[in-house]
C-alpha cells in the first residue's frame, strides 16, 4: 500500500454523547486520565486492573514477559479458572438466582437460566466430559447451533482445562474436517440440528460425513437433541447428551489453570488454504473480554439485558455472548434464528420481549433491515434500549445515522467497535458516555491500547491513510497460531520486523485522533495509481436514498490497472436514470476518481452467516473467473448463481 490513499468522504457529523452521571467514564477527560495511568506505568496498571477484576487461585507475580516477542505472556506465573470467574464467585456472591442467560429458539421457545442453574449444568456436562477420557490440554470441538447446550460446552471445557474450538454450524463437512484434524480434538459436541429460517439444519450428518476420513483422533460424539431429526448413530462412538449429563453429580472442581494456559483455538474463516487457528490464552483474554463489557458498553450486570446478536461460533459469540456478559455477572440474551425470520420484525420483537438494554449487531443486519423499512421496529417498545453497537466491519454513515435515529430514537449512543478475532477483543471504540461520535468512525483506543498508522516502512502517517497497527502489546493478544509458529511471526509480525502488530487493515486518523477504518489492505483498489478505499467508495452509495447496500471490488482493466466495480442493493426498484445518477453521487460525495465503471444492481450480496460480505466472490464475478475458492460460509449459496445471472 502505497501513502498516499484518497480518503475524502466528506462526514463532518458530530454526535456529543449523553449525560449519565452513573457511568465509570463520564467525559473525555476520564478516558485521558486512565489513558495517562497507563502512560505512567504500563505494567502497573495492568496488574492493578488483573487483581482486581479477576478471581485468582495463585496470585501473580510477573505482568509481561516480552524476553521471547513477538510470542509475549501475560501473567504467566499466576493461576485460575475462566468457569469459576464466570460463574462461581457470582453464585457465592449470592447471585445465584440472577438470569445468567435468556435464549430463545426460533420457533419461540424460551429458557431462562440463572446461575445456580448454569454451575450445575457446566459441571454434569464437565464431569461427563471427564467420563468420556477428556483431560486437560484435550481439544473437544463445538459444532452446535445458536442454543444453551452451546455455552455450556465451553464453560465446562474451561472447568477441567480441555481447549475448546468452536466451528460454526453452516461450515460444510470439509471445513470442519480439517479443522478437527488441525486441532487433533479428541471429542465433538454437536446437535442433530437446529432451527432455521422455519426449517430444521441438520448437523450430526454432517459430523458422520467428516469424520470418515482423516479425523482418527475422535474418541466420542456427544449428541443434543435439538432438532429431533433423524441421524444415525454409530455405537460406542455416539454419546446422548442428556442421558450423559443425568447420570453426573451436579459438582465438579475448577482446576486451577496456568495464566498461559490455552483456552480456545478459534479457525479465521474465508481464507483459502489451511485454516489458520488463532490460540488464545485464559488469564490475558479473560480480563480484556471482562473490562471492555465496561468500557465499550457501560454495562451493569444488576439492570441490563445484553444481546449480542452474534453466533459462538465467532469470536464476537465468544467474548460478547458468553465470557464477557457472564464474566461481570450479567444477563446474555441468546437467539438461534435470524433477524428477518418469521419477518423483518423479529429482532425489535425480541428486543421488546426480553428488556434488552444494551444490543449489538453487524452493520449487514442493519442494512439489511433499512430495506425492510421503518415500520417494523416501529410496532417495538424499544424503550429499553440505551447502548447500540457494531460490528464485523465499518459502518457506512447513512446506516449509522438510521441506527442512531430509528432504533435509537436519538438517544442511544452507539459503539461502532474495531477489533479482530487475534485481539480477543475491542481495541478502537467510541466510549459510549465519555466519547463524541462521528457516523462511520471507530473513534479512539481504549484504555491500555496503543494504536497508529504508518506507512510500508512503519513511520507515522500523519495525512491520508495508511496501515493500522498496534504499537505495545496487550493481555488478550493472540499467542500464536496452532502448530505454527513460523506463520504467525510471517502472517502478523515480520512485516515491520517485529516493532508492530500488523491488523491487516487500511485506516486514517483525522484531526481529531479518530480512526476509520478503510478495510481491508485487500480490499484498497488501485485505480491509475491512485490508492482508493472500498469503504468510501461504499459509503458515498449508500449515503444515496435509493441505495440499501452496496459492496465495491476491483475489476483487472488494461488502462487503469483495476475498475471500480460496484454491486448495489436497492430500497425499490431501479429508475432509468438511476445509474448514472448514483455515478454523479459518487463524484459529487469523493471525486470522479472513484466514480464507478460498472454498477451491478443486485438482490442481495454474497454474505457469511455473521452477516460479512464475502468479497473475494464479489471480485471473481467482476473479472468474470470461476469461482474456485471456499464457499462453506456462505450463507445462501444461490446468491453466486443470482449475481451470475443479472445484468
Amino acid at each position: 500500500m502505497s501513502e498516499s490513499i484518497l480518503s475524502v468522504l466528506d462526514e463532518t457529523r458530530v454526535f456529543q454523547p449523553p449525560y449519565n452521571d452513573r457511568t465509570a467514564f463520564q467525559s473525555m477527560a476520564d478516558l485521558q486520565a486512565i489513558q495517562q495511568e497507563f502512560s505512567e506505568n504500563f505494567e502497573e496498571k495492568w496488574r492493578q486492573l488483573a487483581e482486581q477484576n479477576l478471581q485468582w487461585r495463585k496470585p501473580f507475580s510477573v505482568v509481561l514477559n516480552e524476553s521471547k516477542a513477538p510470542f509475549y505472556t501475560w501473567f504467566e506465573d499466576g493461576a485460575l479458572n475462566l468457569s469459576e470467574n464466570c460463574i462461581d464467585r457470582h453464585v457465592q456472591q449470592g447471585l445465584g438466582d440472577r438470569t445468567a442467560i435468556i435464549w430463545e429458539g426460533e420457533p419461540g421457545d424460551v429458557r431462562r437460566i440463572s446461575y445456580q442453574q448454569l454451575l450445575d449444568e457446566v459441571c454434569r456436562a464437565a464431569n461427563g466430559m471427564k467420563q468420556l477420557g477428556i483431560e486437560s490440554g484435550d481439544r473437544v470441538v463445538i459444532y452446535m447451533p445458536m442454543i444453551p447446550e452451546a455455552a455450556i460446552t465451553m464453560l465446562a471445557c474451561t472447568r477441567i482445562g480441555a481447549i475448546h474450538s468452536v466451528v460454526f454450524g453452516a461450515f460444510s463437512s470439509h471445513a470442519l474436517r480439517e479443522r478437527i484434524h488441525d486441532a487433533g480434538a479428541k471429542l465433538v459436541v454437536t446437535a442433530d440440528g437446529g432451527y432455521r429460517r422455519g426449517a430444521v439444519h441438520a448437523l450430526k450428518p454432517k459430523v458422520d460425513e467428516a469424520l470418515e476420513c482423516n479425523c482418527d483422533t475422535i474418541e466420542h460424539v456427544l449428541v443434543v437433541k435439538r432438532g429431533e431429526n433423524p441421524v444415525d448413530w454409530q455405537a460406542g462412538r455416539d454419546v446422548e447428551w442428556r442421558a450423559l449429563l443425568d447420570a453426573q453429580p451436579a459438582q465438579c472442581e475448577a482446576l486451577a489453570l496456568n495464566a498461559e494456559h490455552p483456552l480456545f483455538i478459534l479457525y479465521t474463516s474465508g481464507s483459502t488454504g489451511k485454516p489458520k487457528g488463532i490460540v488464545h490464552s485464559t488469564a490475558g483474554y479473560l480480563l480484556w473480554a471482562h473490562l471492555t463489557m465496561t468500557y465499550s458498553f457501560d454495562f451493569r450486570p444488576a439492570e441490563d439485558v445484553f444481546w449480542c446478536t452474534a453466533d459462538v461460533g465467532w469470536i464476537t459469540g465468544h467474548t460478547y455472548s458468553v465470557y464477557g456478559p457472564l464474566s461481570n455477572g450479567g444477563t446474555t440474551l441468546m437467539y438461534e434464528g435470524v433477524p428477518t425470520y418469521p419477518d423483518a420484525g423479529r429482532l425489535w420483537k425480541l428486543c421488546e420481549d426480553h428488556a434488552v438494554s444494551v444490543f449489538y449487531t453487524a452493520p449487514t443486519a442493519i442494512r439489511a433491515l433499512i430495506k425492510a423499512g421503518d415500520a417494523w421496529p416501529e410496532k417495538y417498545d424499544l424503550s429499553r434500549l440505551r447502548v447500540l453497537g457494531t460490528v464485523g466491519e465499518p459502518i457506512n454513515p447513512e446506516a449509522w445515522m438510521w441506527y442512531h435515529r430509528v432504533i435509537g430514537q436519538d438517544r442511544c449512543p452507539i459503539v461502532d467497535t474495531w477489533w479482530q478475532t487475534e485481539t480477543g477483543g475491542h481495541m478502537l471504540v467510541p466510549m459510549p458516555f465519555a466519547v463524541p461520535t462521528k457516523p462511520g468512525s471507530a473513534a479512539l483506543p481504549l484504555p491500555g491500547i496503543y494504536a497508529a498508522v504508518v506507512d510500508q516502512e512503519g513511520e507515522p502517517v500523519t495525512e491520508g491513510g495508511g496501515l493500522l497497527v498496534i504499537t505495545r502489546p496487550w493481555p488478550s493478544m493472540l499467542r500464536g497460531i496452532w502448530g505454527d509458529d513460523q506463520r504467525y511471526i510471517d502472517t502478523y509480525w515480520r512485516k515491520f520486523n517485529h516493532r508492530y502488530y500488523f491488523a491487516g487493515d487500511g485506516a486514517r486518523i483525522d484531526q481529531d485522533g479518530y480512526f476509520w477504518i478503510m478495510g481491508r489492505v485487500d480490499d484498497v483498489l488501485n485505480v491509475s495509481g491512485h490508492r482508493l478505499g472500498s469503504m468510501e467508495i461504499e459509503s458515498a452509495l449508500v449515503s444515496h436514498p435509493a441505495v440499501a447496500e452496496a459492496a465495491v471490488v476491483g475489476r483487472p482493466d488494461e488502462l487503469k490497472g483495476e475498475a471500480v466495480y460496484a454491486f448495489v442493493v436497492l430500497k425499490q426498484p431501479a429508475t432509468e436514470n438511476l445509474k448514472s445518477e448514483l455515478l454523479k453521487h459518487v463524484t459529487q460525495e469523493i471525486g470522479a476518481i472513484a466514480r464507478p465503471d460498472d454498477i451491478h444492481f443486485a438482490e442481495n450480496l454474497p454474505k457469511t452467516r455473521s452477516g460479512k460480505i464475502m468479497r473475494r466472490l464479489l471480485r471473481d464475478i467482476a473479472a468474470g473467473r470461476d469461482i474456485t475458492s471456499d464457499t462453506s460460509t456462505l450463507e445462501d449459496q444461490q446468491v453466486i448463481q443470482q449475481l451470475r445471472d443479472q445484468p
